[in-house]
């Protein structure tokens, strides 16, 4: 006879696949979607037509390619390391899917609603820099091995300002639950009083995601494609997955943290937006994912002293004042949080 305890068990292992496959599903469909949303508006911005021919209005276009690439041959250099070769861009993409764990797309509507949020969001995103440095590091290749210390300078750097700016963020809710910064935005979003701080943030996660004008490691007249260039196939998808999903997950986690989420201000809010709470996180997640690509069309690339030197000489001192501004103002006025 089957032990009831072992039937519940199974049970809720599978309630959970469930859970991770509800979340993870439509997550893979906007990075697939987001490809050709960048590509059209690329396409708007350079007086293009962009891609039009698979599907209705070229809607079919990043299927066509991910079977393009998939049914591609997969050519490993003869003297990397294999082991590494592959597990470079599995890992990145695994890091990446890793964040929507403990996302809240309504209210009760998250994985994970975990009490240190904020700090398991930051510890993905620095383990994120292992894949980059094992894949230009296991190609056995100098061009993706450049390309890949300079993608990790970048995002090591830049990690700086993007935890100094949501230190600031914690220090005005007391809180490192996403969903307590939420709640906490009900009468002004936080990007009406921290506007600089928003700036340098934006910056930061440019630079994290390796987006123009920060992808250095793709530099094409010296790297050709950074730290990837030796890899094909279905691992280079991996590889494209976990970057567009980054530019999602980040847009997603920037309108939580100042735009206030899944809420509206209370001036607008009332009953029946419960029941749009994760339209309105979709809605204000596409504005930063726009933003995204416009800067992408509108911005050149930045050397590599440029980029260390934005960071270092300008962004961190300005990052560092705000840290000693705002709790000095939050005791001063006698409303911080703690």
């Amino acid at each position: 006879m089957i032990n009831n305890n072992l039937i519940l068990t199974i049970l809720n292992i599978i309630i959970n696949l469930i859970d991770v496959l509800v979340v993870l599903l439509p997550v893979l469909l906007s990075v697939a979607f987001m490809t050709i949303i960048e590509r059209k508006q690329l396409a708007a911005h350079q007086r293009r037509v962009g891609p039009n021919t698979v599907g209705y209005y070229g809607t079919l276009q990043p299927f066509s390619d991910a079977l393009k690439l998939i049914v591609k041959e997969t050519v490993i250099p003869s003297q990397s390391n294999k082991v590494l070769f592959y597990l470079a861009p599995i890992s990145t993409l695994i890091f990446s899917l890793l964040g929507w764990g403990i996302i809240p797309f309504g209210q009760g509507l998250t994985l994970s609603d975990l009490s240190l949020g904020i700090l398991y969001t930051l510890a993905l995103s620095s383990l994120g820099v292992y894949g980059i440095l094992f894949a230009g590091w296991s190609a056995n290749s100098k061009y993706a091995f450049l390309g890949s210390l300079r993608s990790t300078a970048a995002m090591i750097s830049y990690e700086l300002i993007l935890s100094s700016a949501i230190l600031i963020i914690i220090l005005l809710t007391g809180s490192f639950n996403f969903t307590t910064i939420i709640e906490s935005q009900q009468a002004v979003w936080y990007i009406v009083p921290l506007l600089p701080v928003f700036i340098f943030y934006f910056i930061s996660i440019l630079a994290e995601t390796s987006r123009t004008p920060f992808d250095l490691q793709e530099a094409e007249s010296e790297l050709v494609a950074g730290f990837f260039t030796e890899h094909s196939s279905i691992i280079f998808v991996f590889f494209f997955l976990a970057e567009y999903s980054s530019i999602v997950l980040f847009s997603t986690i920037t309108a939580i943290l100042f735009f206030g989420g899944y809420n509206m201000p209370e001036l607008f809010v009332n009953d029946s937006f419960i029941n749009l709470q994760s339209i309105i996180l979709g809605l204000k997640t596409c504005v930063f994912c726009f933003m995204f690509v416009w800067f992408r069309a509108t911005l050149p690339r930045l050397r590599y002293d440029q980029l260390v030197d934005l960071c270092w000489l300008n962004l961190l001192p300005v990052a560092v004042a705000f840290i000693i501004l705002v709790p000095s103002i939050l005791v001063a006025f006698d409303i911080a949080p703690y």
